[in-house]
């Protein structure tokens, strides 16, 4: 028996590839499959499940393609209705793939259809558990998802969740090792750990969500500090219910390249969003003029997702050379489908042919120490528990990803200073800012790391500015 987490950093996510004999299951696999159809070829094995543990929200999950091309039955636990044809398992059902067996746990709550996959080895002996969103490690899942109006809310769906763990997931062996969909950094829950992989003892010790003395408190505690969920998650929820459109067109659209004069054409005909997946430190020297800056190299999909919003919006890119495809990739692992093509020779190309050209002004730490006074404004656009934790006295707390909600609310007319913790954040917001119109700010280079080491700048724990600047 072989089990293979397959970990990916920028969604925080993992799938699951367990081999047996001469067979195979995968759960909860990612939009692109060829990473599981090169493991099943090189194994010589046949995929003989295609597990999911529930709809997904964050990203578009690869089961359609893949059992498509592998002729694989998808398998949802029980409730579950998807629009395409699929096996809903009951309650304790039972799989056979080789000699080990897959036993299903209905653990509703994250939503309703959740369920937690049970690894029985070639002896019998219960091993691991692929829990979803249901438990993950120092937290569980958010029960604010599936809430519908007028008929079930989160304290409800809390309530149910407590009810899954304590008599699917508490009683299992403490040796049992833990397998969770999500790790530290996605926005499916509030408190993970950095580590991907436990054994259930531990979490039965160190997660506070399975230490709470009753049902009242276990709600309580895991609503309290929940935000508000990223905007697109129920379009991938619609997206992995209902369908979609294969990787493979995707990608033949999407790896059109397209000319200087079309490229500019192409926006204003169709309404595209330029998106310039360059890095922070290249955008801001030179870049087409409303164009919005998403590196590639760093959470590019999850920021995509949560600022773009509409998954169908049609979006024209520019890359550096060579990474056209890993972008169509990435934006697809979200649902952003609808790529009409990148420009060719990329951002040079348009700077050669003389075109207008944008800049955002951006300085170092120690210039800012320079130019910095009691008077200065200054928009720090991190998270509200990053701010919280330390910020230069005086900072306005604006985070980027209600970016929409206060950039109306910026008065031009007065400069300010604009970071985030390493300079990623702020020149997205600084490419919105742009884009809006808003032009009187300074973006400063490596952000609230690099300020702190200049030593020049009080800072102060939370205090609440909702002050108009």
């Amino acid at each position: 028996m072989k089990v293979e987490q397959i970990y990916t950093g920028c969604l925080a996510q993992g799938a699951y590839y367990i081999v047996s004999e001469n067979e195979a299951v995968i759960i909860d696999p990612l939009r692109e499959v060829k990473p599981y159809l090169d493991r099943l070829e090189k194994d010589n094995v046949t995929l003989k499940y295609i597990f999911e543990t529930h709809f997904h929200a964050d990203f578009v999950s690869g089961h359609l393609d893949l059992s498509k091309k592998t002729g694989a039955p998808i398998v949802y636990g029980p409730t579950a209705q998807p629009e395409f044809e699929a096996i809903i398992a009951e309650d304790d059902q039972i799989f056979e793939i080789g000699k080990i067996k897959i036993k299903v746990l209905h653990t509703p709550g994250h939503t309703m259809e959740s369920t937690t996959y049970l690894l029985i080895d070639e002896n019998g002996v219960e091993t691991a558990i692929f829990t979803g969103d249901t438990l993950f490690l120092g937290d569980v899942g958010r029960p604010d998802l599936a809430q519908k109006a007028g008929s079930i809310t989160q304290e409800d769906l809390a309530g149910i969740l407590y009810d899954s763990l304590q008599t699917k997931i508490m009683p299992l062996d403490d040796s049992i090792t833990v397998y969770p969909a999500h790790g530290a950094g996605s926005a499916c829950g509030k408190n993970m750990q950095k580590e991907t992989v436990d054994i259930l003892g531990n979490q039965k010790k160190t997660n506070y969500a399975l230490n709470q003395p009753d049902k009242e408190s276990f709600i309580r505690e895991v609503l309290d500090g929940l935000t508000a969920p990223p905007k697109y998650f129920g379009m991938n929820v619609a997206m992995n219910k209902g369908g979609y459109e294969s990787l493979d067109a995707v990608m033949d659209k999407g790896l059109t390249a397209v000319s200087v004069e079309d490229f500019e054409a192409f926006a204003e005909e169709t309404g595209a969003l330029i998106l310039d997946t360059r890095s922070p430190g290249e955008f801001y020297k030179g870049f087409v003029p409303n164009s919005v800056n998403i590196g590639l190299k760093g959470d590019f999909a999850p920021w995509v997702g949560t600022l773009i919003v509409d998954v169908k919006h049609p979006l024209l890119l520019i890359v550096d050379e060579g990474m056209e495809e890993e972008a169509i990739t990435r934006l697809s692992r979200v649902g952003f489908d609808n790529v009409l093509g990148y420009l060719k020779g990329g951002f040079e190309a348009w700077k050669n042919s003389g075109k207008e050209t944008d800049e955002v002004k951006r300085i170092s730490p120690a210039e800012f120490a320079e130019r910095y006074n009691e008077n200065s404004k200054i928009i720090d656009v991190r998270k509200i528990s990053e701010y919280s934790a330390e910020h230069i006295d005086n900072a306005y707390n604006k985070p980027l990803d209600v970016i929409s909600d206060w950039v109306h609310t910026i008065d031009d007319s007065e400069h300010f200073f604009l970071h985030c913790a390493g300079g990623y954040r702020s020149m997205i917001a600084a490419s919105i800012l742009n884009s809006n119109g808003i032009r009187n700010f300074t973006e400063i280079e490596g952000g609230f790391g690099a300020i702190k080491k200049t030593e020049k700048f009080p800072t102060s724990d939370f205090v609440c500015h909702s002050k108009t600047i």
